[in-house]
């Protein structure tokens, strides 16, 4: 049974009101209120755990009442229930919703994730390096290595979630971080591309042609759309399903990290087709992600919002 535990700052005088909200929510469970037994701020303690599927309505309501302005509202995942009561309950009344995503913590997320701190634009230009060194010998797990250590994908989600809700300054933010970030990477890519072609460090491989790593990188193509577009899905289906991991971290980053090498070795090898390809397949598949990204957010919450007027309406029309 998913559930979250809500621990609430409540003003004595939305008190009332916030009780009767969460009395009449059937999904509501473990209700308890302690009166001032709170200080900075001031306040009543509300506690209960509600079932995530009615969760987005009942923090909707607490919101509009105001406590997150004069109190707190704090969201703690539970991670294991042993509640008969709450599995009768949510059979019965939420059905397919029982597994609806609590968009205020998909939300929270995404905006940890898009905070732009010094590590941010050191993981990117490490990245970088690592990929140039995959690109240079034609190693697949360095590659993936990149992948691994590239941050990038927080920047995108928050400048999905910024277009999603029309918040100029998350837009303008997260493409700053991405613009600043992805030069500073290739900066210092390029600085040690240089480096390696100066002291004559490439393999021989590469330095006859071969580089299959590279032609795939840099060869934007039908291929490239479909892979930036399922990874655009899957990284915010997968925020939303509370599925992330190192690995979906790697398939998102499939499409940015190693092009933004590819860029940097390109240019200090004297590649410049291939330096220009790279570079559209960068801005081709960010963009990709961004606009994919931002569809399914909105896809998922207008399916949700759909599942719970169907579950609504069915309800009403049994109790009618």
């Amino acid at each position: 049974m998913d559930m979250i535990h809500v621990r609430a700052v409540c003003p004595p005088d939305l008190t009332q009101r916030t009780m009767a909200l969460l009395t009449a929510e059937p999904c509501v469970l473990n209700l308890h209120l302690q009166v001032g037994g709170v200080r900075n701020p001031d306040g009543d303690a509300i506690e209960c755990d509600i079932l995530t599927g009615a969760a987005n309505e009942v923090l909707r309501g607490l919101r509009d009442l105001g406590i997150e302005h004069r109190g707190s509202i704090v969201l703690d995942p539970v991670d294991t229930v042993f509640s008969e009561r709450a599995d009768k309950v949510g059979a019965e009344v939420l059905g397919a919703r029982l597994r609806a995503p609590v968009w205020e913590q998909v939300e929270a997320r995404i905006r940890a994730e898009g905070r732009y701190s010094p590590s941010f634009y050191l993981f990117l230009a490490i990245a970088g390096v690592i990929g140039a060194v995959g690109i240079l010998t034609n190693s697949q797990i360095l590659i993936v290595a990149a992948m691994v250590v590239g941050p990038e994908y927080g920047a995108i989600t928050s400048v999905a979630l910024g277009i999603d809700r029309r918040s100029r300054p998350r837009i303008r933010k997260g493409l700053t971080a991405l613009l600043v970030g992805f030069l500073l990477a290739i900066a210092a890519t390029l600085l040690f591309a240089l480096l390696v072609r100066g002291f004559g460090l490439q393999p021989p491989a590469f330095e006859l042609g071969l580089r299959p790593v590279s032609h795939l990188i840099d060869t934007p193509d039908f291929y490239s759309v479909v892979v930036a577009v399922l990874a655009g899905i899957v990284g915010i289906v997968s925020l939303a399903e509370e599925r992330t991991s190192a690995l979906l971290g790697v398939f998102i980053s499939v499409t940015t990290i190693p092009a933004g090498a590819d860029i940097a070795v390109s240019l200090a090898f004297g590649s410049w087709d291939q330096a220009w390809g790279s570079l559209l397949q960068l801005l081709l598949n960010i963009v990709l992600l961004i606009a994919v990204g931002t569809g399914t957010l909105k896809c998922q919450r207008a399916i949700w919002r759909r599942v719970s007027e169907r579950r609504r309406e069915h309800a009403v029309r049994r109790t009618a």
